[in-house]
């Protein structure tokens, strides 16, 4: 009988130091897994009621991840609405950063060449979204007499005037002292440039109304159609029905239609204000 018991026990023994080793192995976490990380987000902070992550995005600051301090993704990706692309400018320091953040607007390489500062013992930017938040910060070049902006598209992030090789084309030109706006889903130009107190300047849709200049301000991943419709130039929304070309960008050969009331649905319009 003691024989018995006594194995029983050195099984028992057995047992519970096998089940505290399964136990140990399963809560501690393994090392040699490769968990990703949580990428976190930095973004700007002085915005009362929006801010704008390095993705790209820009959202109400009550919405913001309070793990990853990310906005999310929804909307558009590096959105320009609030700028004119030509002369990178915007009415937003939000939408500033993040139209700035595009690719196409800003050249990596080049900006991160740039000083902060004058002096030469200043360092360089680290990243494109440092030099975004920096330079779409009210600057010298966007005020006048020292107490007034130049105008309400005062968040500027072009790069310094000593520092860029860029030309005005003579289409680009004829669009001075216009601001150039993307409008929301189905707003009018007369909607777009009032919420900006401006009017909308009908002559200037015929210079805005060409393809080469339209995919300046807008992305036309489904391409630069020819089309018919007092909305236009304009681009299709993404989640249009698939028989509107969704991503399109339209302009119309129909000049005679082009309209500052018009508008559609499915459609963002390319605006000229003033």
């Amino acid at each position: 009988m003691s024989k018995s018991k006594s194995k029983l026990s050195l099984f028992w023994i057995f047992l519970s130091h096998f089940l505290f080793q399964l136990s140990w192995t399963i809560a501690t976490p393994r090392k040699e897994i490769g968990f990703p990380e949580r990428r976190t987000c930095r973004t700007t902070v002085q915005g009362r009621y929006l801010l704008s992550d390095d993705n790209g995005y820009v959202c109400e600051a009550l919405s913001l991840d309070p793990q990853s301090h990310c906005c999310p993704e929804r909307g558009d990706k590096f959105s320009c609405h609030g700028c004119n692309v030509l002369s990178q400018c915007c009415n937003s320091y939000e939408f500033c950063v993040s139209c700035c953040l595009h690719p196409a607007q800003t050249q990596k390489e080049q900006v991160l060449k740039l000083k902060v500062a004058k002096p030469a013992t200043a360092g360089t930017y680290v990243s494109v979204f440092d030099y975004c938040a920096g330079r779409c910060r009210h600057n010298s070049e966007s005020v006048v007499h020292e107490n007034a902006y130049v105008s309400d598209f005062h968040h500027c992030f072009s790069l310094p005037s000593n520092s860029s090789g860029s030309t005005v084309t003579p289409v680009e030109a004829r669009l001075n002292g216009i601001n150039v706006i993307i409008g929301r889903q189905g707003e009018s130009c007369d909607q777009v440039c009032k919420s900006n107190g401006q009017s909308c300047v009908l002559n200037k849709l015929l210079v805005l109304n060409q393809c080469d200049i339209i995919q300046k301000y807008m992305s036309c991943k489904g391409a630069c159609l020819a089309s018919v419709g007092a909305d236009q130039p304009a681009e299709v929304v993404d989640d249009a029905p698939k028989h509107l070309n969704p991503g399109a960008c339209l302009y119309t050969r129909t000049q005679s239609i082009l309209s500052c009331d018009g508008s559609h649905r499915h459609t963002r319009r390319l605006c000229p204000c003033a």
